[in-house]
């Protein structure tokens, strides 16, 4: 490979000059080609390609050595679309920002062309497109390389990366502990070096999750400002939204650029940013105002590792100018689950339906794992007003928390209510009740700004005494996606996390 010790050095003196990369970011020696592309974003990387220190094909046999080599370990990937790749080199990749940086996409709801999506299910196992879906004609348009897909649990039933069909994703940090859901796959992918940044969704907290048991950031967008179609056009009623985990906060927000944008059909839109993303996060934010929430609206207990990461992001934020208070919005939690339950069992019933229809059988206990046969079975059984009623109680939180964020620019919070568990805690092939616990907890936090569409975010700030990564979430009002990730990038120049891999990326 041609990437030499000055060009990455310079590229790193250059990043650290806009402000835009923690300077823990930045490796000051490497001996390895591995070890060069690891100490760089995506952005860091299309660079290389730029100057011609890279080429995308090195970079794309990076990646596919880099799969190789932890893939058995911790079964992220789980489909290889490595010629598919290869050939798109070959053909010449389009200049956009991302140019030759190789791409992960999450296995769940979202369509490359001539490739399978599984959606994690034995029942759709053989489910092939025959066209690109919106966000992925943009990604490649940016110059993403697709490479393969990465391990979601059934329809993203489970905040753990485990099912019937691929196994377990394990954890980076802790090879017994899940990886989070229902991205893990693709958390497990970034934090473990395969690539900077990779493709996630998000109905309930499976953006954020992930990114807190795998210590990256992860951020959940406004309803509506990331195209879902046309494999989907509004997943649980617009309970789901599409983004990456990623590494560092610039390619989050670069990313979102080049996502962003209603496409035709769309259910909902989101307002159009006034300034790029990017752009935007390199100012500071004003001082804020931010609403500090220890306990989930449903109450559960909170692991102490969590609590400690809130008090500590809670303390960074007043000694970088922003004002914290407790309070916390007053909403009937116990109704909100119950429409929130409702919604995704229409989701499973119609999914599974049409599934039934194109293959010409019904669907029984070996194509589905056990907490989707219950959601099946949960949602044929519903009436069209049960459905309608659910969808008003979840409008009417979002104007509720709106009302509450009048006072308040921003909610923080832990991101999960438990550290990462081991595995099997959160397999969905259970019903039994330290299962259904377990997923309260892990999305007890997370949910709720999925039935409201406001953006959240989850930031790597905390690392447990075991050494287990423990984020915290920042919510704001909904088209305010941007702030986030202003104040994502001013504690990211204050409290570095780019540096801080697991043993296994090193």
């Amino acid at each position: 490979m041609s990437l030499s010790r000055r060009h990455f050095t310079q590229l790193g003196s250059l990043a650290l000059a806009s402000g835009l990369l923690p300077r823990a970011g930045v490796a000051q020696t490497t001996s390895t080609p591995f070890e060069e592309y690891r100490s760089h974003d995506a952005l860091g990387l299309a660079e290389l390609v730029r100057r011609g220190d890279a080429s995308p094909m090195e970079l794309l046999e990076l990646a596919i050595a880099r799969t190789e080599a932890v893939n058995p370990i911790i079964n992220a990937v789980v489909l290889k679309h490595y010629e598919l790749a290869r050939e798109q080199v070959r053909r010449g990749l389009p200049t956009g920002p991302f140019q030759g940086v190789p791409f992960l996409l999450k296995d769940l709801g979202i369509a490359l062309k001539d490739t399978v999506t599984t959606e994690g299910s034995r029942f759709f196992r053989d489910q092939r497109f025959d066209y690109d879906s919106t966000l992925v004609a943009r990604y490649k348009q940016a110059g993403l390389n697709i490479f393969g897909k990465t391990h979601s649990p059934e329809f993203g039933s489970s905040p753990s990366s485990e099912s019937a069909l691929f196994g377990e994703t394990r954890n980076p940090w802790d090879l017994a502990r899940s990886a989070g859901g229902s991205s893990g796959g693709s958390a497990a992918a970034v934090a473990a070096g395969i690539v900077p940044a990779a493709h996630a969704s998000d109905g309930g907290g499976s953006i954020r999750i992930p990114a807190s048991a795998c210590g990256l950031l992860g951020l959940k967008p406004s309803r509506g400002l990331v195209p879902m179609g046309p494999v989907v056009y509004e997943t649980r009623d617009g309970l789901s939204a599409m983004h990456v985990v990623s590494r560092s906060v610039r390619d989050c927000a670069a990313l979102l650029d080049i996502s962003q944008g209603a496409a035709i059909g769309d259910a909902y839109a989101a307002p159009s940013p006034q300034r790029a993303f990017l752009e935007s996060m390199a100012i500071a934010p004003r001082p804020l105002r931010i609403a500090l929430m220890r306990e989930p609206l449903l109450p559960m207990p909170v692991d102490q590792a969590c609590l400690d990461a809130v008090e500590a992001a809670a303390r960074l934020c007043e000694d970088l100018g922003h004002h914290i208070e407790e309070a916390r919005p007053q909403l009937d939690a116990g109704e909100l689950w119950r429409a929130f339950n409702v919604v995704s069992n229409v989701l499973v019933a119609g999914k599974v339906s049409a599934r039934e229809h194109k293959l010409g059988r019904r669907a029984g206990a070996e194509d589905l794992e056990a907490v989707n046969l219950r959601a099946l079975e949960g949602g044929r059984e519903l009436d069209a007003l049960s459905h309608s009623t659910a969808r008003n109680v979840l409008h009417a939180a979002s104007r509720k928390l709106g009302e509450f964020m009048r006072d308040y620019d921003l909610i923080l919070s832990p991101t999960m209510a438990l550290v990462p568990p081991e595995l099997g805690v959160l397999s969905p092939s259970q019903l039994d009740e330290p299962f259904m616990r377990e997923a309260g907890r892990a999305s007890a936090f997370t949910a709720p700004y999925n039935m409201t569409g406001q953006p959240a975010i989850s930031v790597p700030l905390h690392w447990s005494d075991e050494g287990l990564p423990v984020g915290v979430m920042f919510a704001g009002r909904f088209g305010e996606d941007g702030l986030l990730l202003q104040l994502a990038a001013q504690l990211e120049q204050a409290q570095p996390w780019f540096h801080r891999v697991p043993e296994l990326a090193t």
